[in-house]
């Protein structure tokens, strides 16, 4: 096992960025630009904007606002992840998204779609809809055929890191050191997930699922050496409560020191943000860009 003075031994993440690039059912995402992927949830239970937009007509409005506002990614998230949100079977996945794909891909054929499940059926009806990346919250932890149909459809897979059951998910753990223990469970999936044939890997450390307000600030600062720069970083901290609780606002009340995070990770690597304020973040990469003439 490596020590600490040799696990993050830095590399010079101010000059050195890893180029990636997602192979998206065949299109090329570059990502030299960070990008932003906006939140699209169909659900009536979601923490801050459940119901809003569990209609077609809501939806497809939403995605359009995503989209000029900024996102290149839509996530189409079918079930709640909160604490004491509704399950779902895969089924019930399935019925809640309809044709929401289809319809997306026909008005909105530049986005990219990404679908929030972790259950390998829903990501097989996905694949047939058209979708171009799976988010699975569970780590392939929740369905152990997810590894399997990640492989099978050869989508872009985002990973990410989470306790190892759904009845666990939010249980707060303190970890004697959170970027060892992340650096760890990406190593031991990633080496899964390339034995099933899956070839572009996303990681996620997974901000506000089971990490104390300590664990998750000590992420932010050391974002760079999350993944070791192998693969690309997602950063999704949008209306998290590590950021709201402590400051005693809503999770609606927090862009400013949202946006402050934001760079914080951009400077250390991060590729995209998963965001539900797109034009916000748009502006923090448009003028992190500008500043450090990094993309």
């Amino acid at each position: 096992m490596l020590s600490n003075s040799e696990t993050f031994q830095p590399s010079n993440s101010k000059t050195l960025q890893p180029f990636h690039s997602l192979n998206c059912n065949g299109r090329l995402v570059e990502l030299d630009t960070p990008k932003i992927m906006g939140i699209l949830n169909l659900t009536p239970d979601s923490f801050s904007d459940g119901g809003k937009f569990n209609s077609e007509k809501s939806a497809l409005e939403h995605a359009e606002k995503l989209l000029k506002d900024g996102s290149e990614i839509i996530d189409i998230g079918p079930q709640s992840t909160r604490p004491n949100a509704e399950f779902l079977s895969s089924k019930e996945e399935i019925d809640r998204i309809g044709n929401m794909i289809s319809l997306i891909k026909k008005e909105f054929p530049e986005a990219l779609i990404s679908l929030d499940t972790f259950y390998a059926e829903t990501v097989k009806f996905g694949f047939n809809e058209g979708i171009d990346m799976i988010n699975d919250i569970s780590g392939g932890q929740y369905d152990d055929k997810m590894f399997d149909a990640a492989g099978e459809t050869k989508l872009p897979y985002i990973l990410m890191h989470v306790n190892p059951s759904y009845e666990t998910m939010h249980d707060k753990v303190k970890f004697e050191d959170i970027t060892l223990e992340v650096n760890r469970y990406f190593s031991k999936k990633t080496n899964e997930l390339l034995e099933k044939g899956v070839r572009d890997i996303t990681l996620d450390p997974g901000f506000g699922f089971g990490k104390t307000v300590e664990d998750q600030m000590k992420m932010i600062g050391e974002t760079e050496y999350l993944g070791f720069g192998k693969f690309p970083l997602l950063i999704g901290i949008s209306r998290k409560s590590f950021i709201y609780k402590p400051l005693g606002k809503s999770p609606m009340d927090i862009n400013e020191e949202t946006q402050k995070l934001h760079w914080k990770v951009l400077e250390q690597g991060a590729k995209i943000l998963r965001v539900h304020d797109v034009a916000e973040a748009a502006v923090t990469i448009r003028q992190f860009c500008e500043k450090n003439k990094k993309c």
